[in-house]
């Protein structure tokens, strides 16, 4: 489990590699078929899971490490007000720039979860923040500047890859080597987070863990699924503490 105990200052919680390669696929973010497209599959999984807990309707929702904005367009087109935040940048032209082909208002930002956090405490109805925590450098620091970007009441919502010799085989060695799903050298084994972790990291920041789910993946039918089993990825819902 990690400490967190080389906690980096605002806007240092980056891997520099890690940008680059989300940086080199930007330009097919949008593609269904491309290198990203397992975020495609999951992507009315992951809006699904939101929204069966928290209407969307008219809540401020931020969406850390947007990315391209799959999931932020997805919630716009829900009724939420979103803010989308990444520090990729060519990723974020990306987003914006299908946002306004698509005539969705979004509010893209290039900063840290943390230094947001820093200047608009507890803002937020919904934070989400997902496939992101197995790509920093601390988690636990992300984790908690989720928590404080949240009102009192309001909720988290995580996804991530469990540390499993299941996961090693589906995440890595099937979806990387063997059906190319993502390039090469995605993930790390080592990044990945056991429920237990961020559950720890969760009650740390002060919030209480409501729903966790597992996600399957079903290749012969490209298919995905909420499952009981979480010993490959994984959705977690939190909620802020007081009222």
């Amino acid at each position: 489990m990690r400490s967190g105990r080389d906690v980096m200052t605002p806007g240092q919680n980056v891997d520099p590699k890690e940008l680059e390669r989300f940086e080199a696929v930007a330009a097919h973010w949008w593609d269904p078929h491309g290198p990203l497209k397992p975020l495609h599959g999951m992507n009315p999984l992951r809006l699904r899971f939101i929204k069966d807990r928290i209407d969307l309707t008219g809540r401020k929702v931020l969406d850390v490490g947007c990315g391209g904005g799959l999931l932020a367009e997805a919630m716009a087109a829900a009724g939420a007000l979103v803010t989308g935040i990444d520090l990729a940048h060519e990723a974020l032209l990306v987003a914006r720039l299908h946002a306004i082909e698509n005539g969705v208002d979004i509010d893209y930002r290039e900063t840290s979860v943390e230094d947001l956090s820093l200047a608009e405490p507890a803002a937020y109805d919904v934070v989400t923040c997902l496939e992101m925590l197995e790509h920093v450098p601390d988690p636990v620091s992300v984790v908690a500047a989720c928590a404080r970007l949240v009102r009192p009441g309001g909720r988290v919502f995580f996804s991530t890859i469990n540390r499993t010799p299941r996961a090693w085989l589906a995440a890595i060695v099937g979806a990387e080597y063997l059906l190319n799903m993502l390039p090469r050298g995605t993930h790390e084994y080592a990044r990945f987070i056991r429920p237990s972790e961020l559950a720890a990291w969760m009650r740390a920041a002060g919030l209480a863990t409501e729903t966790i789910s597992g996600v399957r993946y079903w290749p012969v039918i490209n298919s995905y699924a909420l499952s009981p089993a979480v010993d490959v990825n994984y959705l977690v819902c939190g909620q802020r503490e007081g009222s």
